[in-house]
């Protein structure tokens, strides 16, 4: 994989993306060639049909999968495929990750399931525990910090993962269907989080979902389909105006 210039505005940027995977002796292309750019304090939200390789550009970008070919580059640093050490760092420092499933330790609290990332890599306790707290009250949960997850709702379990994701102030947090499993309420709940943690950090978003209605809480939508950005809406005047969002699915006939 070639080196690329440095994008310094931008939180990820995605050049000539291949995978394929094999089925018996045939090789079955995912990613052709992707092209993508989030720039920082940006909230991107990625659509597709299933299958169109929506969650293997997300294991790309995390270094969770290994393309066949291109370049992926977060925060400035380029991902390092063939060093396990090398992106298991960078995920600890500049990537958080949310799961559709939650992915809580049972036997930990809800505050320390959040602070577990910045325990393993060695924060200061008392900083670790200011940012908890400050994470706990975004996201609503001041009344069940010292539940373990199987005292939670579903809801609460995800927004509980999403503060985890977010403990180390990540310059890239992947989404992936963070509102798959909860209820309308609670998945409104979890896009005004990730809204507002653009805001206040600048922490970017990219966000994989199904549901119109969640992408339009989104600065810019892209659809991926034949294995490329094939489309891109520009969410300017907020959630309420999907106008633009079912125009583009209907065109690209998603």
């Amino acid at each position: 994989m070639t080196d690329q210039p440095v994008l310094p505005d931008a939180a990820l940027n995605v050049s000539g993306l291949e995978k394929s995977y094999r089925l018996g002796s045939e090789a079955i292309p995912v990613l052709k060639g992707l092209e993508l750019r989030v720039d920082r304090g940006d909230m991107i939200a990625i659509m597709g049909p299933s299958g169109s390789g929506k969650t293997t550009l997300l294991n790309c970008i995390a270094g969770i999968d290994a393309p066949d070919g291109g370049h992926v580059e977060i925060a400035g640093s380029a991902v390092n495929y063939g060093s396990e050490r090398a992106r298991t760092l960078l995920r600890r420092r500049d990537i958080g990750i949310v799961f559709q499933f939650f992915n809580l330790i049972p036997t930990l609290s809800v505050r320390e399931n959040i602070a577990l990332p910045q325990q393993i890599a060695g924060g200061a306790r008392s900083e670790t525990k200011k940012r908890v707290d400050g994470l706990i009250e975004r996201v609503g949960l001041d009344k069940r910090r010292d539940h373990l997850p199987h005292q939670l709702s579903g809801g609460e379990m995800q927004l509980v993962s999403i503060a985890r994701a977010l403990v180390h102030r990540p310059a890239l947090l992947l989404a992936d269907e963070p509102t798959g499993n909860v209820n309308p309420a609670v998945g409104r709940a979890i896009l005004q989080t990730l809204r507002d943690t653009v805001a206040e950090e600048e922490t970017s978003v990219l966000l994989v979902t199904h549901s119109p209605e969640h992408a339009a809480w989104a600065d810019r939508v892209c659809f991926l389909k034949d294995g490329v950005i094939a489309g891109t809406v520009t969410q300017d005047k907020g959630p309420e105006e999907m106008t633009g969002i079912y125009a583009e699915l209907q065109r690209l006939g998603i």
